[in-house]
């Protein structure tokens, strides 16, 4: 059962050099702002520990592994100023996993939307299971992927990251994923999934932590812009979210 908590939940457990970030929402593991904030504290502080080799995201539950930002959230903005802080919330995770000192591992077990590729497409490695489809929504409700996009096209391309936003309301399943690049691998069952994972992390582990490091480097080369690009990126999308298009648009899908 995952978590009731409104601002969802994230626990951190470290064993055998590995470390595991656990977060859940009520909503389909969707991020209010609070929870992305905690995420990415929580990076920076397993980058600064020397006995962490490796790092494990996975999601709560058995279904969807992100359903992206809070849509509540994205409602209530009525300012620029917060507009830019709500869709600056992917933008300093996604920062904090690139600069993370350790190589992250991604496990996930379902459908993955907006924001969520966005972390997805951050991780240095990624395992799957059949039910992992992706979909990037947010041109149907007036915005854009735009903060995401630098780590989604990093993984897939740019033509991938046409594919995908291009065609907000069709969803790509995992071997779709696969074969462009975001998923290394993907299994019929959570626990085909889960016994490679399990193995491969070990093994990882054991394996010369600067070496661990150094390669983390390397696979990120030419992204040192991303701290400013991501919050640019931003602004822009706040800046849309207060349009009178993307109101329409959002009250469609308001209960």
């Amino acid at each position: 059962m995952g978590t009731t908590r409104e601002n969802g939940s994230l626990y951190v457990n470290i064993e055998n050099n590995i470390a595991t970030i656990e977060f859940g929402h009520p909503a389909s593991n969707s991020f209010v702002s609070e929870l992305l904030e905690r995420l990415a504290n929580s990076f920076k502080e397993l980058s600064a520990n020397t006995s962490v080799h490796l790092i494990i995201l996975k999601s709560e539950g058995e279904r969807a592994f992100c359903a992206g930002a809070s849509f509540e959230e994205l409602v209530a903005v009525s300012t620029l100023e917060e507009g830019k802080t709500f869709f600056s919330g992917f933008a300093k995770v996604i920062n904090a996993m690139r600069v993370c000192k350790q190589p992250i591992i991604g496990r996930v077990q379902g459908k993955t939307v907006g924001g969520g590729v966005g972390l997805v497409a951050a991780c240095d490695y990624v395992y799957a299971t059949e039910a992992a489809s992706i979909k990037l929504s947010e041109l149907s409700i007036g915005i854009g992927p735009f903060v995401i996009a630098p780590a989604v096209e990093r993984k897939i391309g740019k033509v991938g990251l046409a594919e995908l936003s291009l065609a907000p309301t069709e969803w790509k399943n995992a071997y779709w994923a696969k074969e462009k690049g975001l998923y290394a691998q993907v299994f019929e069952t959570i626990t085909e999934m889960d016994k490679e994972l399990d193995f491969h992390s070990q093994s990882l582990a054991k394996y010369n932590p600067e070496a661990l490091i150094q390669m983390k480097k390397i696979l990120w080369e030419g992204t040192s812009n991303w701290d400013s690009l991501l919050l640019q990126r931003a602004e822009i999308t706040g800046e849309l979210a207060l349009s009178k298009a993307t109101k329409m648009a959002l009250d469609k899908f308001k209960k």
